[in-house]
């Protein structure tokens, strides 16, 4: 946390800032069409490229999956929007479109949607890291944690299941049950066990009209794809060196929204295929705002970056050995740090 000088000239430049951006929330109804047919066009194009090559070449049709990967994200991204009651102004064309876009990304609606929401109104807090957010323990949790309790978190924290296993497992099983116990998610599992069975039942259906095997592989490899590219993004996002994480009792959401989200700088081409989600701190700060409008409100208040953390594609790769949030030195440390500092 910065002294009260700077805590008050940040939450003060900040509100500006707020007021600055509320125009890039309204809706623009030809830039959400324009997203919709270059996102679900190619997709569905590029799917049916891989279905005619798997005979002739795996690993044409394999590289076509990972192109095909981030169509998807690009198609997640519009029923992130939509979630966040953004990218069209109808409230009934938000829900059919956000809808039909998680009959692609195989993510329920809205019992999703209502678990953003929660991760949004308390990120970085403590008290709740079980929710739409990636397990992080402090250094004094892994302390008192017996032998084979570090084992477990060493484990989960490793690079195989954080980025492969875990983006699998999560995509294709924890989305498919009611896990969340928190008050008003009950009332969201009608909603999950309909989506569960339209959704399988789509692919029973297209498993007759195709060839079963291959509409499989095909459908598997894009979706495990999507999900590996998915949660390296949101890792990036919130498991930054110098993010933002405290109890309730100190947690302030303005704080959350611009040092607790990273601002991943990316070549424009990643940036489009990602939705903008990139402009993370932005986000956050505004979730109102449609990914297509994010670019913009964020060159509106450029100085914002100052207060956030920038990454680029190389540092990226090095927050991967982040595995423990240290609150005397307000950071992410490595298992390295751990033992230099703390064994």
């Amino acid at each position: 946390m910065v002294s009260s000088p700077d805590k008050e000239e940040f939450v003060k430049r900040i509100k500006v800032a707020l007021k600055i951006i509320k125009e890039y929330q309204r809706p623009d109804h030809l830039k959400a069409t324009i997203q919709i047919l270059n996102s679900f066009i190619p997709f569905l194009g590029v799917w049916a490229l891989m279905y005619f090559t798997w005979d002739y070449s795996f690993w044409i049709t394999f590289l076509l999956g990972l192109v095909n990967a981030f169509f998807l994200v690009r198609i997640f991204i519009i029923q992130h929007d939509c979630g966040h009651k953004t990218f069209v102004r109808s409230g009934r064309m938000r829900k059919v479109i956000g809808y039909c876009c998680s009959l692609f990304s195989s993510i329920p609606f809205f019992y999703w949607g209502k678990s953003h929401h929660f991760h949004h109104s308390h990120n970085g807090m403590l008290e709740v890291r079980d929710i739409g957010d990636i397990t992080t323990l402090t250094v004094e949790e892994y302390k008192s944690l017996s032998k084979w309790g570090k084992i477990k978190y060493r484990l989960y924290r490793s690079t195989i299941v954080m980025f492969l296993l875990g983006p699998i497992y999560y995509v294709f099983i924890h989305n498919r049950l009611p896990l969340i116990k928190e008050n008003g998610f009950k009332k969201e599992e009608k909603g999950l066990l309909i989506h569960n069975l339209i959704y399988a039942a789509l692919i029973v259906g297209l498993c007759f009209i195709l060839d079963w095997k291959k509409f499989l592989i095909i459908h598997l490899m894009i979706l495990s794809a999507f999900s590996v590219i998915a949660i390296w993004f949101f890792y990036l996002q919130h498991q930054h060196e110098h993010s933002y994480k405290e109890w309730r009792n100190k947690w302030e959401y303005l704080y959350a929204a611009i040092k607790g989200s990273s601002y991943y700088k990316l070549p424009a081409v990643f940036n489009w295929l990602t939705g903008n989600i990139a402009i993370h701190h932005i986000h956050h700060l505004n979730p109102t705002i449609p990914n297509y409008n994010l670019k913009k409100s964020m060159k509106a208040i450029e100085w914002i970056n100052q207060y956030t953390s920038e990454i680029n594609f190389i540092q990226s790769l090095k927050t991967a050995s982040n595995k423990l949030w240290d609150e005397a030195q307000g950071r992410m440390i490595t298992f390295g740090e751990y033992s230099r500092l703390y064994a």
